[in-house]
């Protein structure tokens, strides 16, 4: 998918408590650098982080605490090791909030909508 389509698709879907905390887990494993994705699925992951959060409604998740969303903005472009460090224990965290079986359902959500790739490489 584009990322203009990526886009629609999140205005398109309606995002439980658990898909925002997923994606938004997504986006501190990427900035920690613990991600496995592709390159391609990393910035589909990016661009449907930021069409989420144009959605100020839909943004709240379950579990994970919306503070992270201005966590997230200050250390996405940032190679300050303060904020690294800071990502590194929310991401853990974010980890042991979510269960496996949620984060995997939510991949296989993504990629049965097209928005990550087949599941060749892996996407974890």
């Amino acid at each position: 998918m584009s990322p203009a389509e990526i886009a629609i698709w999140a205005a398109s879907h309606v995002w439980t408590g658990d898909e925002v905390d997923c994606v938004t887990a997504l986006m501190l494993k990427i900035i920690d650098g613990k991600c496995k994705m592709n390159g391609t699925d990393k910035a589909a992951a990016a661009t449907l982080y930021d069409a989420l959060g144009s959605q100020s409604a839909t943004r709240a998740g379950q579990r994970l605490d919306p503070a992270l969303h201005a966590l997230i903005a200050a250390t996405r472009h940032s190679t300050d090791e303060a904020g690294r460090m800071k990502v590194y224990e929310e991401r853990v965290m974010a980890e042991i909030r979510i269960s496996r079986p949620v984060m995997k359902g939510f991949k296989s959500l993504l990629r049965e909508a097209g928005v990550f790739g087949s599941g060749e490489e892996p996407i974890d």
